[in-house]
């Protein structure tokens, strides 16, 4: 490796040839040093790509100091490292996300089964033939006039029990729909 501080004067004035040379020297040798770090080859490669990106965009006011060969490696090694360290806080990030929302999920079933049992309960309250009215039309999905067909009543008489079994589900749960807009809001997240 034979480029020197004149070669990097040369790259600082804008000489293409010279930073050619320059990435063609070193560019095998800091790969394989970032995969020390990265331990992927296209990770590696994109670090050092994106080093002799900043050098060429930033090359008149680089400053060496050092040999050049150092400060290649050196950088390619800070770049790694702090890519290192924005895997390891997302990754923390996406693990802390993970645990709440199993967290939110968990909270959600528990709601909308206290919410279930709820309203089984105020359905069970229900007269008999109002009852089996309702669990036909929310429970089995059945239009009005299947329950009339299937009850032997009129599709009127299905209406009224309806009406009826919602008017009281309503004031017999009212001080639990706060409850139910939560869980519904949860659900649409």
């Amino acid at each position: 490796m034979s480029i020197s501080k004149e070669h990097i004067e040369l790259i600082k004035a804008g000489n293409k040839v010279a930073f050619d040379q320059l990435f063609l020297e070193y560019y095998s040798y800091l790969c394989n040093y970032a995969f020390q770090f990265l331990h992927e080859k296209d990770g590696a490669e994109e670090v050092v790509q994106d080093m002799f990106f900043h050098l060429w965009e930033k090359r008149e006011s680089l400053e060496i100091k050092s040999s050049v060969k150092s400060y290649l490696f050196q950088s390619v090694k800070n770049r790694c490292l702090t890519l290192l360290k924005h895997v390891s806080v997302r990754e923390a990030y996406k693990t802390h996300n993970q645990e709440n929302i199993t967290y939110q999920e968990q909270q959600i079933t528990e709601l909308e089964g206290e919410l279930a049992t709820m309203i089984e309960v105020a359905v069970n309250e229900l007269p008999e033939e109002r009852q089996k009215v309702f669990r036909l039309n929310r429970y089995e999905g059945l239009k009005y006039k299947e329950i009339a067909q299937h009850l032997g009543i009129s599709v009127k008489t299905v209406e009224g029990q309806m009406s009826k079994a919602l008017k009281f589900l309503r004031e017999e749960l009212q001080e639990y729909l706060p409850l139910f807009l939560i869980v519904l809001y949860q659900m649409k997240k």
